[in-house]
């Protein structure tokens, strides 16, 4: 009498040529049950990946990448269920075993053994309760280690062989302890805990910094090279893919729009929506394209910053920390001058000085004549403030889920007491447009808005008490690719249309390169090099900017690309 599981098991093809892949997905469908019924999400896919290789999954939110990952190691969501199709994995002895149908028990002993997951979000994925160690050891604890001396062991060798200084350290400290690339790291170390054959990197690094998720793309890259595991990397990113796979496959609405080996799919794709993502990926442009604004040297700056300093209180007794450190630019009207650098090098400090929400230590802030930091916080302060207005990274935290687009719009009118009822109405309705999204829109909430409409929301909110600044914080950082690039087409239209000057706050240096006249490079603070565009992205003179440069996804395939001189504004 044979088991269940020795039923699904099958002896391999005896092919030396074409030995099987690690991981072989055929004609793979997912739906998921909702009130108005089943949803398909993934619909006929195939794809596979290869002992040692990278295999990218790549596509917009809601493609479907995500939900492939989670049907190959077991993890769909209660209300999703594999309605067709085959998922094989080979082990090294050969033996082909299909996943679909496995019940829980079985896949509780692949996972970690033979399959492990990265996850996307190191601060939601680590309990931050417990401690390094204990999250790194429960894979060990699952699969019945139970001595805690060799569980210790192992975990200060996989924290060790992830790059963590002092690893007996950090498995007693808690993830708020840690950086977000050192907590990524942790979540690397326990994927790896029992060295599982296939690795699935879903959206490793998308909420990391350039030169941190560099970092965590080459440490999988050598821990995939020593170990001999094949990697399922997913990602919204096709630059990523491109410096990082060995062949892609590239999804549109749960299909496979285009796949097959990087270099074939980057240089010659067959597909017009890939073509669409290479051209919208700033990294991979091999032409910038970007409005010249040449501001008048015979006329005073719109924004002066001088000296800027930023302290924050310490703890105790502790030294105050000093956020921004003399940092001084200028920026001509109608042209946009970027902050670049990692979490924490002061980009936000300093574009929420500028935008007067918070009064500098020391220094000099000066817009259209005003002088910001000594507008304390009364009536002028708010005045001010209809002149700089300020859009966030996340439009979804920013934008209040009670109301109405329409209410959300008006709200910044109310409240500086502008217009009547059907004044304020007329004005949302004409910001709508301005913004390119129906007027329908208007009566909707947040939650009822994709990603992208959501962001054009909150630029339009932030212009419609007619600012000469916007402080785009990270505006579009969060943002799938395609989105992201028709975003950026948006405000360079906003910008000719009103001569809007923005201060564009980004890590990413291949936006900027895209978006900004000018350009402030920080770090931990001090502002480490400033100029033109051109010139700084071109020539850098400061190590870190060129360390900036390099961590560009794509730099891998496109060497020099990232040094070509670009246009002067």
């Amino acid at each position: 009498m044979t088991t269940d599981h020795e039923i699904r098991t099958v002896q391999p093809a005896q092919s030396i040529e074409q030995p099987q892949p690690l991981l072989d997905v055929t004609g793979l469908s997912i739906a998921y049950r909702t009130r108005r019924g089943p949803v398909e999400a993934v619909r006929g896919i195939d794809l596979s990946v290869a002992r040692g290789a990278v295999t990218a999954l790549v596509g917009e939110s809601g493609s479907g990448k995500s939900s492939a990952a989670q049907a190959v190691i077991g993890l769909l969501a209660e209300n999703g269920t594999v309605t067709g199709g085959s998922i094989a994995l080979t082990g090294a002895d050969g033996v082909r075993e299909e996943l679909v149908g496995q019940s829980e028990r079985d896949w509780r002993e692949l996972r970690g053994t033979r399959i492990g997951l990265i996850p996307q979000d190191p601060t939601s994925s680590l309990d931050p309760v417990r401690t390094i160690g204990a999250s790194v050891g429960d894979p060990l604890r699952i699969h019945g280690w139970r001595d805690r001396d060799r569980i210790e062991a192992r975990v200060i060798e996989l924290l060790e062989r992830v790059g963590l200084d002092d690893p007996a350290t950090r498995a007693r400290q808690y993830p708020h302890e840690l950086s977000g690339g050192m907590r990524q790291r942790v979540l690397i170390a326990a994927a790896l805990a029992l060295e599982p054959e296939l690795l699935i990197a879903d959206e490793p690094t998308s909420a990391l910094d350039v030169t941190v998720q560099a970092t965590v793309l080459d440490l999988i890259d050598e821990l995939r090279e020593a170990s001999g595991a094949g990697v399922l990397l997913i990602t919204h990113d096709l630059a990523v893919a491109a410096d990082r796979a060995d062949s892609l496959v590239v999804l549109r609405g749960g299909k496979v729009e285009e796949s097959g080996p990087t270099d074939r799919v980057l240089s010659a794709p067959s597909a017009a929506y890939t073509r669409t993502l290479l051209s919208d990926a700033p990294s991979l442009r091999q032409v910038v394209e970007r409005s010249e604004h040449r501001p008048d040297p015979q006329v005073a700056p719109l924004v002066q910053v001088r000296g800027l300093r930023q302290e924050f209180p310490g703890r105790g007794k502790a030294e105050p920390f000093v956020a921004v450190d003399d940092i001084s630019f200028d920026i001509a009207r109608g042209t946009t001058h970027a902050l670049v650098g990692e979490s924490g090098s002061g980009k936000t400090t300093t574009g929420r000085a500028i935008a007067g929400f918070r009064a500098p230590t020391a220094g000099s802030i000066v817009v259209g004549g005003t002088e910001v930091t000594t507008l304390g916080t009364g009536r002028a302060l708010r005045t001010f403030r209809s002149t700089v207005q300020l859009v966030h990274q996340n439009p979804f935290g920013s934008l209040d889920p009670r109301q109405s687009i329409a209410a959300i719009l008006e709200e910044p009118l109310r409240n500086t007491r502008r217009g009547n009822r059907a004044e304020r109405r007329s004005a949302a309705l004409h910001h709508l447009e301005l913004v390119s999204l129906p007027p329908e829109v208007a009566s909707r909430r947040p939650r009822e808005l994709s990603g992208g409409q959501r962001q054009r929301v909150a630029i339009a909110r932030a212009l419609i008490l007619q600012p000469d600044v916007v402080v785009l914080d990270e505006a579009v950082s969060a943002l799938d690719v395609t989105v992201q690039a028709q975003i950026l087409r948006l405000l360079a239209r906003l910008q000719d249309e009103l001569g809007l000057t923005y201060v564009f706050i980004s890590h990413d240096l291949a936006v900027v390169r895209q978006v900004a006249d000018t350009v402030s490079v920080l770090r931990r603070g001090e502002q480490v090099e400033s100029g033109e565009v051109a010139r700084v992205l071109g020539d850098p003179h400061h190590e870190y900017t060129r360390q900036l440069l390099a961590a560009i996804p794509g730099a891998a395939r496109h060497p020099g690309e990232h040094h070509e001189e670009i246009p002067a504004p």
